[in-house]
């Protein structure tokens, strides 16, 4: 048996996941799916302070708490911040790392950062909450369940930086990198992406997979995803 905590990414929730949370656990695995605060299922716990931090002690604590050892860690979209973030508190506990069409940053990077996007400023009244983008489905039915459970995200977390002792690199855990190969029509390229998926193949450190579809890639392919994440760990 293998314990898998999955974490989501931005604008969604643990719901994401659910497709593959029963997969794996049909298949004799434990599954956990934090959901973050401010977001999604938690989306009533939205503030000003909700941030990188917020989230990261969401996951340490989940596998403090449950007392989880050795996991297979997973990250998708900026979940890969998340994750990352995570690594100094939980890392001896980590038996692979899976970024899923994710983030991937070092030490001091953010979100916005590795996006290039400037930091708007934490100003009495300034907006706090970032509307998503509209994100492409391949099962119209995924794609009404979804949309409406889609929430505004705490811009916090994607100005503060990441912190992490070592490169990801020196770390003695599997790296696995997924990227979501197929072009959303609404939504520009993610370059930040495309540098993590080229830094994983250019790397004997890394290994790198792809997944033809979009970006939700957990609600488009379950079941690809599940035999891939079996696979790899």
């Amino acid at each position: 048996m293998t314990t898998f905590v999955l974490v989501h990414g931005a604008w969604g929730g643990a719901h994401g996941f659910r497709h593959v949370r029963r997969l794996l656990s049909g298949a004799g695995h434990e599954v956990f799916t934090p959901a973050l605060t401010g977001i999604g299922e938690r989306s009533h716990l939205a503030s000003p302070q909700v941030d990188l931090t917020t989230h990261v002690t969401d996951v340490v604590n989940l596998v403090l708490y449950e007392d989880l050892d050795p996991i297979v860690l997973v990250g998708f979209s900026y979940g890969g911040m998340v994750v990352t973030g995570a690594l100094d508190a939980i890392g001896e506990r980590v038996r692979s790392l899976v970024y899923l069409d994710a983030f991937v940053p070092d030490d001091g990077d953010s979100l916005y950062g590795l996006l290039g996007v400037p930091v708007p400023p934490r100003t009495l009244g300034a907006p706090w909450l970032v509307e998503g983008p509209v994100r492409a489905y391949e099962d119209p039915a995924e794609e009404a369940f979804s949309t409406p459970r889609r929430t505004l995200h705490p811009v916090g977390c994607f100005t503060e930086p990441v912190r992490l002792s070592r490169p990801l690199e020196e770390w003695p855990f599997r790296r696995i990198y997924v990227r979501a190969t197929a072009e959303e029509p609404r939504v520009p390229a993610n370059p930040a992406f495309e540098a993590a998926a080229a830094r994983a193949r250019a790397s004997e450190a890394w290994v790198h997979r792809e997944i033809a579809t979009t970006h939700l890639v957990a609600q488009n392919r379950p079941r690809e995803l599940t035999d891939l994440l079996l696979d790899v760990a």
